[in-house]
């Protein structure tokens, strides 16, 4: 995985965030975790693996 692409968090939470214009891992930052919680089909396994993505590309 690319440092900028979204990890795998399935089929309904990739379309909410794509609809959303959440398109990397970037803009998963500009946004923030807390207004994606608030898409339809964005669950908390595909949180947690957004925000395990973030801090992986952090270094930490």
């Amino acid at each position: 995985m690319d440092a900028t692409d979204l990890p795998r968090i399935g089929a309904p939470a990739t379309r909410a965030l794509r609809s959303a214009g959440v398109n990397t891992l970037a803009d998963v930052r500009r946004v923030g975790v807390d207004e994606l919680a608030r898409l339809h089909g964005v669950g908390p396994t595909a949180l947690r693996r957004l925000e395990e993505a973030l801090e992986a590309e952090a270094g930490g």
